[in-house]
């Protein structure tokens, strides 16, 4: 099987986009396994797929895929990768694009169409508060939980933005070590599909910096999801504002949420870094 690609990333959180629209690709585990690893394939953190939708709402489908092969419900930063390649592709001419993930639909627009500029906003959608809808086990839903993991005691938020995230406050994220702890969260019985773990550092009411620890990847330079349910768990602590500039690795995202039953809206920028052929 021989297919074109391309490589592009969000704020250094990068990305294989593969066209299924006017290519035929099928990819197993294994295979997806091989295109992320960064010595043997090409390296990503995601493998992102284009699809035909049959949904009247929808002008694509979207699927994402984790470097270890596990298919998941959404990724922020990807999403505006894949607005800026259907356009590129010649896909769609619209700067609006409602797209269907595997929690549902989401609208990408694509702030100024100028060759060099490529923010687009995403409404990610009603973040998800209630602990059975996450998942998380817990017995009400609450601003935070307090839990005894890996033998630490732990104080988080929890909140979905179509995948899970435990959001945690620190006090630097530059001295935090945060791969044990992460690690344990993710493998706790408190979350059957495992979590995003974000670690999230206030500099004020409209200003963050974050690190976050993916499912499936590990750290990553940016997660757009992430960013999203840091400023959701601030912002639900009366901690911060509704326009939060976040601070990650690989660049800065801009977060907005009105509050309760509203869309969380995030703008960021992209970047395509080339295009090849693959064979497997």
């Amino acid at each position: 099987m021989q297919f074109n690609f391309t490589k592009m990333h969000g704020l250094g959180n990068d990305f294989v986009v593969i066209n299924c629209i006017s290519q035929s690709v099928h990819l197993n585990t294994e295979e997806i396994q091989f295109i992320a690893n960064r010595h043997l394939g090409i390296g990503c953190d995601q493998l992102l797929l284009v699809e035909n939708t049959n949904d009247k709402d929808a002008d694509f489908c979207y699927r994402i895929f984790n470097a270890n092969g596990e298919e998941v419900e959404q990724c922020g930063n990807g999403a505006r990768c894949f607005a800026i390649f259907v356009r590129d592709e010649g896909l769609t001419h619209k700067t609006e694009i409602p797209v269907i993930t595997n929690t549902g639909r989401i609208v990408l627009k694509i702030e100024d169409e100028g060759e060099n500029n490529n923010q687009v906003t995403v409404n990610m959608g009603i973040p998800e508060l209630r602990p059975e809808k996450i998942p998380f086990i817990a017995d009400r839903q609450s601003e935070s939980y307090t839990l005894d993991i890996g033998g630490k005691t732990v104080i988080f938020s929890a909140v979905s933005i179509g995948n899970p995230h435990a959001v945690i406050l620190v006090n630097d994220v530059e001295t935090v070590v945060i791969d044990g702890l992460a690690q344990a969260i993710q493998q706790s019985s408190y979350f059957p599909n495992s979590v995003n773990v974000g670690f999230m550092q206030i500099i004020d009411q409209n200003n963050i910096k974050l690190r976050v620890y993916e499912r499936g990847v590990g750290e990553t330079q940016a997660c757009g999801t992430g960013a999203c349910a840091a400023v959701v768990a601030g912002r639900i602590q009366g901690l911060l504002e509704n326009t939060v500039k976040t601070e990650l690795q690989g660049g800065n995202l801009s977060i907005h949420w009105a509050g309760e039953q509203n869309p969380v809206m995030m703008t960021g920028a992209t970047a395509t870094v080339f295009k090849g052929t693959i064979s497997l």
